[in-house]
């Protein structure tokens, strides 16, 4: 009887563009199968072991109860991001009422975080239902995240990038989302997918051509891959991870 086929779910955004390009052209990995997925989704596939390893939120973490990091690589940023931002027609000390972007339980949780321990502001928080990235303009301040943002930024006078905003507060590095295993898989497998991703990172621009295919018009993407995101989940970032987990348990 065949091996059962390990399941991967990712997020489906371009950020992960080199993650994806490790996985499906490295040569490295066989017998597997991979679903992209918002966030959201994504947490849940893994939370309810519907998937077997994926790139969940980090917000996700402290809800599961046997887990195991796999690799050396994250979706993280030194500083400014840019994909992960407050945007508001208001100043912060103003803020009444913000709207929370669904798609993510780590971003819900850090401007929470942020405006709590470090803008020292108490506004409402509403979830975000509204199908259409256009009506989001009308808010008077809202949580975006991902690809949506790119085409938000302009429309509101206000923008705080989230993971910027976390620097100034800590002098860390953040941490959105890691790859994490839910069971019980060949050793070989979990190797070979950690040099997959790492081939991914190396080949960045290869990863680009190959998988973005024009759909970014409005953004520098190779900027934005090599400058704004930060995939190595190094000591400082594993520092950070841990002290985001400690305040999210804490409000």
């Amino acid at each position: 009887m065949p091996n059962k086929a390990i399941k991967i779910t990712a997020i489906s955004y371009l950020n992960t563009i080199p993650f994806i390009y490790g996985i499906q052209k490295s040569g490295l990995l066989d017998n597997y199968t991979l679903q992209l997925e918002v966030p959201s989704v994504s947490a849940k596939k893994i939370l309810n072991h519907k998937a077997d390893i994926g790139l969940v939120p980090v917000a996700l973490l402290e809800n599961l109860k046997d887990y195991q990091i796999i690799t050396d690589y994250c979706i993280g940023a030194q500083g400014k991001v840019k994909s992960v931002v407050l945007l508001s027609h208001k100043p912060l000390a103003q803020i009444k009422t913000v709207f929370l972007d669904v798609d993510s339980l780590t971003s819900v949780n850090l401007v929470k975080v942020l405006a709590k321990h470090y803008w020292k502001i108490n506004p409402e928080w509403k979830n975000q239902t509204e199908p259409k990235v256009k009506a989001y303009e009308n808010y008077e301040s809202i949580v975006a995240i991902g690809d949506k943002t790119f085409d938000l930024i302009n429309k509101f006078e206000f923008c705080y990038d989230l993971s910027e905003e976390w620097f100034n507060f800590t002098g860390l590095p953040f941490v959105f989302a890691c790859w994490v295993s839910v069971s019980a898989i060949a050793e070989q497998f979990i190797t070979n997918f950690s040099k997959a991703i790492d081939y991914g990172v190396k080949n960045i621009g290869q990863s680009i051509n190959e998988i973005s295919k024009g759909k970014y018009e409005n953004i520098n993407i190779t900027e934005y891959l090599t400058q704004q995101i930060s995939f190595k989940f190094d000591d400082k970032k594993r520092e950070a991870l841990n002290l985001f987990l400690k305040l999210i348990a804490n409000h």
